[in-house]
């Protein structure tokens, strides 16, 4: 009898979880057609003169005269007369200015002949650090300064893929994920799985719950010594269309199982994200271990494993807090200058962006109080510039 009731009561919950799956899915679907509409897909906002300025170096005066001069493309305007600049005509503004302006290769940052590709890992053992945010701003911030970027989702929670403005549950519940790309049965690829996005020199290689049978599946073929090994595989998959981009980012899984190791196998330097709290801090020291200790018995097998950097990112800081504080300063005792300068701030900006799956980049200024928007801002982009600067010292870049 009380087997029967039990497992009775199991079938109840069962599809008690799944009938709140389905209501979750209803309603996200409902939300998020709302929030991007009249396009079923989102769209990039467009960017106003002092942006374009931040962003490509140019300055005010110089922009303004240059578009008197008919040098720059013609732009739309808004009801009082200032110009708006789509991603793709910022592009354009930077590629005249490489043509024409002095020192104009500093307005391609990108690959020049013999730079390979930087392939960066985004990892932390804990979730909550921030990975994904700093993934996507990342992969966002540098497409607007004129790299080619691909983000690649590597987290079967899909949540990066989310934040482009997909239902990975949905649209990718049977195929079109990287893992198409890397399971060991009938691969495809990348360039098959590789989306192009609203946001200009920024495509997407998405994630979904398919991506977990992964691990599983790695397992089973490490026991049958299939070929090539998951220290091999996104790695392999890149080669493929390796020339068509200057950056990948990639937002790794909170573990250290096999997909994670695939990543950071492929990769040619790490960001790792942390939280300065004491446990945070002690989860990463449990992740370092244990990846150091994974890394030494690959290497034992494989071969040196050569990353060009390694850098960690002081994640969702709030100045204010002394517990924080020292908490950064003791990381920074320990790694020196390895820890990136600018901290990432928590920022209700972030928060209340991603509620409707955007980014800082992607809000309206008009949305958000611009003291609010300045502050989150001059974090981000300092995070940014300040690691892009080690981009730049891999491919053997003087950086002031």
């Amino acid at each position: 009898m009380n087997s029967k009731a039990d497992f009775s009561g199991a079938k109840s919950i069962a599809a008690s979880i799944s009938a709140n799956a389905a209501r979750l899915s209803d309603a996200l679907n409902h939300h998020m057609r709302n929030s991007f509409q009249p396009e079923s897909r989102k769209t990039l906002r467009k960017f106003h003169p002092a942006e374009v300025s931040e962003l490509t170096g140019i300055s005010m005066s110089n922009l303004r005269t240059r578009h008197q001069e008919g040098d720059f493309p013609e732009v739309e305007t808004d009801s009082r007369g200032r110009r708006l600049y789509s991603a793709e005509e910022i592009d354009q503004i930077r590629r005249v200015m490489a043509r024409t302006g002095r020192n104009g290769e500093a307005y391609l940052p990108g690959r020049r002949d013999g730079d390979g590709l930087q392939i960066i890992s985004i990892v932390n053992f804990k979730g909550g650090s921030s990975k994904t945010t700093t993934a996507i701003h990342l992969a966002q911030r540098y497409a607007l300064r004129g790299y080619r970027v691909l983000a690649v989702d590597m987290d079967p929670q899909a949540s990066l893929t989310t934040m482009f403005g997909y239902r990975p549950e949905i649209e990718f519940a049977e195929s079109g994920t990287v893992y198409d790309a890397l399971k060991y049965e009938d691969p495809v690829p990348l360039s098959q799985v590789v989306r192009k996005t609203y946001f200009h020199n920024l495509d997407l290689a998405p994630a979904g719950l398919l991506l977990s049978e992964y691990e599983t599946e790695t397992a089973y073929a490490l026991q049958h010594k299939v070929d090539p090994p998951f220290t091999q595989r996104l790695a392999i998959a890149l080669d493929e269309i390796e020339a068509n981009y200057d950056l990948v980012i990639i937002d790794c899984p909170p573990q250290l199982g096999f997909t994670t190791m695939t990543a950071l196998l492929a990769s040619t330097g790490l960001l790792i994200t942390v939280v300065p709290s004491m446990l945070d801090v002690a989860s990463m020291a449990q992740f370092l271990e244990m990846a150091g200790e994974t890394v030494r018995t690959l290497e034992e097998a494989t071969g040196p494993i050569d990353w060009s950097f390694l850098k960690y990112l002081v994640a969702r800081f709030e100045p204010t807090d002394v517990p924080q504080s020292q908490m950064a300063g003791f990381l920074r005792s320990i790694l020196l200058d390895q820890v990136l300068t600018t901290p990432m701030l928590k920022s209700t900006a972030i928060s209340d962006a991603g509620m409707t799956q955007q980014t800082i980049y992607e809000l309206e200024p008009s949305q958000v109080v611009k003291k609010t928007l300045d502050r989150i801002l001059e974090s981000v982009n300092g995070v940014a510039d300040e690691f892009e600067k080690t981009i730049q010292q891999a491919w053997g870049r003087t950086v002031e």
